[in-house]
């Protein structure tokens, strides 16, 4: 399925958490719509000495707890209405969280795979002087997302600094740690979504010694949620990328399997592992299922071949309203995007602190924080679903939502 229908997804969210919150009309019109979106056209010279022509996105959904956080990807699908989207669940997500950030999203419809180093780097800085008028360390705060990395970060951190003409850390997070960024940043994320599939575990009673888990993504979130938990005792049974994945039911370990992907360009053909499709490994035999590839993943004709007792969304989007309700109906203890990993955005924070204040904290100090902010907002979620006898997402979108609608009618609109 393509990203096309993530747009309509987003909104039937809202529509129900709106629903739920007796939201005013007003109000709900309001959060259908991002505050501002902008196309720019970001033209480079290939190494060919070609001109190479790109559309790039930023979309400023609302800003009213904060500037504006979020992703920039690098993909060849990216549309408008997937970063329109995504750019909504950052707001939700940052609510959730309780981060004074408001929520964007940005891309450039690209293939990176097949772009150079230096073609990337000229795409990198041109989009940043396209958008530099609505970036800023109080206005709009970038930070790395699908086939983006630190060195994008630093490279659009250089830009808005060599246009401002003073160095300017703060303005984007996920840097390398060299040029202020953080401890612990890279497996923020994948953090996250261990600490809330851990606090599930507990409450599914299932124990986390030897569970057998499928990921779906071997990227940046993919491969550091497969490491944690395998350290965590856990039993990583399916891995995929996008060539497809392997399977093994005595358990793969992922540094090799990294190992494996860097020397062949892919995970397929593993020691003794047998290879199996994306489509395969969702309906895997497992305990726990991690998407952490792409939108719309899970979706209303596979729901129900999900055998997983718990389903952690590392990735943004990956599970459809529909599939929501279907694993719901089966008892599926499913972790919301919105709330599974917002580790990321939660440690991009951290570094916007360390980046304002001059400060540079410890690994065991960030960590130490980052488990406390998700492990508690874990529990604020659980308890509105319990409150409301709703599934998970529900009650995340009820609580992120809330808190954006009590923000705009505290503030009130000028003029």
């Amino acid at each position: 399925m393509t990203n096309q229908k993530v747009l309509p997804f987003a909104l039937d969210q809202l529509k129900l958490a709106s629903e739920k919150l007796d939201l005013d009309k007003g109000i709900y019109k309001i959060l259908k719509e991002p505050k501002r979106a902008i196309l720019v056209s970001v033209t480079i010279e290939n190494d060919s000495e070609n001109i190479g022509v790109f559309q790039g996105i930023r979309v400023q959904h609302w800003d009213v707890k904060g500037p504006f956080k979020g992703g920039i990807r690098f993909h060849p699908n990216v549309t408008l209405d997937e970063v329109t989207a995504l750019s909504m669940w950052m707001t939700w997500k940052c609510a959730i969280a309780n981060l004074p950030y408001g929520g964007a999203k940005g891309g450039i419809c690209c293939n990176p795979k097949k772009m150079s180093t230096k073609e990337l780097e000229r795409l990198t800085r041109r989009y940043t002087s396209l958008i530099f008028d609505y970036l800023g360390p109080h206005r709009d705060i970038p930070a790395p997302d699908l086939y983006t990395n630190e060195q994008t970060m630093a490279w659009m951190m250089d830009t808005y600094s060599q246009l401002k003409g003073y160095s300017v850390p703060e303005s984007v997070t996920g840097k390398p740690i060299e040029i202020g960024g953080s401890e612990g940043r890279k497996c923020a994320t994948a953090n996250s979504v261990a600490f809330c599939t851990r606090e599930a575990a507990k409450i599914v009673r299932l124990k986390l010694k030897n569970a057998t888990i499928a990921i779906q993504g071997f990227g940046s979130v993919g491969y550091n949620a497969a490491s944690v938990m395998h350290n965590m005792g856990c039993k990583i049974v399916a891995i995929s990328d996008s060539s497809g994945g392997v399977f093994c039911s005595d358990g793969i370990n992922p540094e090799r399997l990294y190992s494996h992907k860097i020397k062949t360009g892919s995970v397929l053909n593993f020691d003794t592992c047998v290879n199996i499709t994306n489509t395969e490994l969702l309906a895997s035999n497992c305990d726990i299922l991690v998407p952490a590839a792409m939108e719309n993943q899970i979706t209303g004709k596979n729901a129900d071949d999900v055998n997983a007792k718990i389903v952690a969304e590392g990735a943004n989007g990956p599970t459809t309203p529909k599939a929501d309700r279907i694993l719901f109906e089966k008892g599926v203890y499913l972790i919301p995007d919105i709330l599974a990993n917002s580790g990321g955005v939660t440690v991009s924070y951290f570094e916007w602190v360390q980046n304002l204040t001059r400060t540079h904290w410890t690994l065991d100090e960030v960590n130490n924080k980052l488990e406390n902010k998700i492990v508690e907002t874990f529990y604020e979620v659980e308890r509105l679903s319990k409150k409301e006898k709703s599934d998970m997402r529900t009650s995340a979108l009820m609580l992120g939502v809330g808190r954006v609608a009590h923000a705009i009618n505290t503030r009130g609109l000028w003029p």
